[in-house]
């Protein structure tokens, strides 16, 4: 039996058809580089048409967002350098001296009187005190000659007693101030321990 499907001669492209169709292949491929590969993908535009159906600016913002990235890349490849670079910081063990008082005041009525400790900034000391009957008003407050600071407000009241830990916020003096508001004399003691380097009242 003969095979019905075999092509004929004229069915058969030639050689020259061939050579042809292969350089219009080559030619479209070329001409879509220019006018859209290029300007879509990089941004560069030699014949316009890219500028005009929006492809160039498309292209433009890949380039800089790769550039973008690539800048971030390096500073972040920059910062961990610095940082593994950077050699421990020494600890410095610094001594600081601490006290322990008591005190005691007697205000008349209406009278009032302060009690301070010299400290540094951060410095702290714990302390308690109480009168022997009725409620003072205090004032816990600081001031510094050296930083032109008058007064500086912690916390005020009144009670007959209060304890607690003060922190100095700046060098200078910091401490208690109490009015007695009483009809009768008013002793008020209190007890200090902490990092100061002296008590004094005013």
């Amino acid at each position: 039996m003969y095979n019905s499907n075999i092509p004929t001669d004229t069915e058969v492209p030639s050689t020259a058809k061939l050579i042809k169709s292969t350089i219009l292949a080559a030619a479209t491929a070329g001409v879509l580089l220019v006018t859209v590969v290029m300007p879509a993908e990089y941004g560069i535009d030699p014949t316009g048409i890219g500028n005009a159906i929006g492809l160039k600016r498309m292209g433009e913002i890949k380039v800089s967002l790769a550039e973008e990235a690539a800048a971030d890349a390096a500073k972040d490849t920059q910062v961990v350098a610095v940082v593994e670079s950077k050699p421990e910081p020494e600890v410095v063990q610094k001594a600081i001296a601490t006290q322990s008082h008591e005190m005691s005041v007697t205000l008349a009525p209406d009278e009032g009187t302060e009690i301070k400790v010299a400290m540094k900034k951060g410095a702290k000391v714990d302390y308690v005190w109480e009168t022997n009957g009725g409620k003072a008003n205090f004032d816990v407050h600081g001031d510094s000659k050296a930083l032109k600071i008058n007064y500086h407000n912690y916390y005020k009241g009144s009670d007959q007693k209060r304890e607690g830990t003060l922190v100095a916020e700046f060098d200078g003096s910091h401490g208690w101030f109490w009015r007695n508001r009483t009809k009768e004399p008013l002793t008020v003691t209190i007890k200090t321990d902490g990092e100061y380097s002296s008590i004094k009242r005013f």
